[in-house]
């Protein structure tokens, strides 16, 4: 029960921290910082509720929808460099991108949005080195 009540705590402080008073939310609720306030550290959950879509897409498909989005943030968002990097054309970038905001919605691409898709593509990336997947 303490340690349930703690968490709560935690996400209340970030609430108000956020300008969000008289919200209520679960640590699962607060994205990036929920992940650093819940005691689970239920890093999975977070990869799968931030980029889950995503990555399920390129199992069925068998496309690369992850690998683009990692070379687009490393590429500074250009699409340019990211063609360069993937070794693909300009149009096939726009293409998986459109396809990437289809699947995470229009504000995919908005600062605090794309922190999180960046953090969880980290995680997932290190999920994969560990498991050897």
């Amino acid at each position: 029960m303490a340690v349930a009540y703690q968490e709560a705590r935690r996400c209340l402080d970030a609430l108000v921290l956020l300008h969000r008073s008289g919200q209520g939310a679960a640590a699962e609720d607060l994205g990036f910082l929920g992940l650093l306030l819940a005691d689970g550290r239920d890093i999975e959950g977070f990869v799968g509720r931030t980029i889950g879509q995503v990555v399920a897409y390129d199992r069925r498909r068998g496309t690369d929808l992850v690998r683009t989005l990692d070379a687009y943030f490393g590429s500074g968002m250009s699409p340019a460099r990211t063609k360069d990097e993937l070794h693909v054309h300009v149009n096939t970038v726009a293409q998986r991108l459109e396809r990437v905001g289809r699947l995470l919605g229009p504000d995919w691409q908005s600062p605090a949005r794309a922190l999180e898709i960046q953090l969880a593509l980290r995680l997932h990336a290190l999920s994969d080195a560990v498991t050897g997947k």
